[in-house]
């Protein structure tokens, strides 16, 4: 909703445009709407988000220097592949990361927050049945950011978006793995568990369901998964 000012008029948007292309390209990335070894350059960017060149420019500089990109020698920008050892590293920096958050969370989550998670929870199931990944893949997204913002430390999910930039491309993979049906995904699943200690104020097995939910998503990635080769 526009805020409005005591004389009707509405408040002057005062975010800069780069950090918004920033935002935007942040949230593609850890939402899987981006493919690995995916190019990005500034002027077709640009082009499509209706802005000069320069802001994207910007965006895509530091994108790069948090890993999230690498730069190629023609001056665009690629979303990095991955490698087994690689996803593994990610994974596990994941793990400890949110499953901290998760435990820090619990006691902050109120009974509001509780019914945006239970529809989210719901949501995510119903993508995976569905088949859609990018919709999973969103809803997983929305569903774990939505806890992890009630940590009451700005620095702790900082460093998971930088995790999930890295990953989130690849987690697209799990369309792939499970062959088509990507219900089959629910064996691996957590979320309910999740939400049910979230329910209960159990911060301790909140985190090691968010923990068991990261590692195994992982584990069946490495088993199945098709990767580069490291360089």
């Amino acid at each position: 909703m526009t805020r409005k000012s005591k004389l009707g008029l509405s408040a002057v948007d005062t975010v800069p445009v780069h950090e918004k292309i920033y935002r935007e390209l942040v949230h593609a990335l850890m939402s899987g709407m981006l493919a690995p070894g995916q190019k990005l350059t500034s002027r077709k960017l640009a082009a499509e988000l209706g802005t000069s060149d320069m802001p994207v420019r910007s965006a895509l500089s530091r994108l790069h220097s948090l890993r999230a990109l690498d730069a190629m020698p023609n001056g665009s920008m690629q979303v990095p592949q991955m490698t087994a050892e690689k996803l593994r590293q990610l994974m596990d920096a994941r793990a400890l990361l949110e499953g901290a958050a998760t435990e820090a969370a619990c006691n902050r989550i109120n009974g509001n927050n509780l019914r945006s998670l239970r529809k989210s929870c719901a949501e995510l199931t119903e993508a995976a049945k569905l088949g859609d990944i990018e919709l999973y893949l969103q809803r997983n997204y929305e569903f774990k950011f939505s806890i992890y913002r009630h940590s009451d430390n700005d620095q702790m999910v900082f460093m998971i978006e930088t995790l999930w930039m890295q990953v989130g491309p690849f987690l697209r993979s799990y369309a792939s793995v499970f062959e088509g049906d990507l219900s089959g995904i629910l064996e691996i699943d957590y979320h309910q568990d999740i939400l049910t200690a979230l329910e209960e104020k159990d911060g301790v097995r909140a985190r090691e369901a968010m923990v068991r939910d990261i590692q195994e998503g992982s584990e069946y990635l490495r088993a199945h998964a098709r990767f580069d080769e490291p360089a």
